[in-house]
C-alpha cells in the first residue's frame, strides 16, 4: 500500500535550494572549500554561511578549519547522518515521481 502523504517523508532542511546544493556537492566530494562552494553555488558569504550552519546545527556537516600556509581554510563534509538525511529525501522524491506514472 502507498503512502496517502508521501510529502510528509520529505526533509524541511532539505527545502531550500542552497542547503540541498551544498548538500548534494558533499555527498560526492569527499571536502568542499567555503569559497569553492561560494563559487559553485554563486552566493554572497553571508547568505552560503547561514545555509551552512543550518546544516552544522543539524550535524549534516562537519567544519574543518586549518590553513594553508598563513591563509585559513575552512573545509566541511557531510556526516554519516547528514548522508542519510540526503539519501532518504531523495528516496521520498524519487518516490513521488513514480506516482506520476
Amino acid at each position: 500500500m502507498t503512502d496517502p502523504n508521501p510529502i510528509k517523508n520529505l526533509n524541511k532542511i532539505f527545502d531550500h535550494r542552497l542547503r540541498l546544493g551544498i548538500m548534494s556537492i558533499l555527498a560526492v566530494n569527499k571536502t568542499y572549500s567555503f569559497n569553492d562552494l561560494k563559487e559553485l553555488l554563486q552566493v554572497t558569504d553571508g547568505n552560503l554561511a547561514s545555509h551552512i550552519k543550518i546544516l552544522e546545527e543539524n550535524n549534516y556537516l562537519s567544519v574543518i578549519k586549518g590553513f594553508i600556509g598563513r591563509k585559513p581554510n575552512t573545509l566541511y563534509a557531510i556526516t554519516r547522518e547528514g548522508k542519510e538525511a540526503l539519501k532518504q529525501h531523495i528516496e521520498t522524491l524519487a518516490k513521488l515521481i513514480d506516482t506520476m506514472d
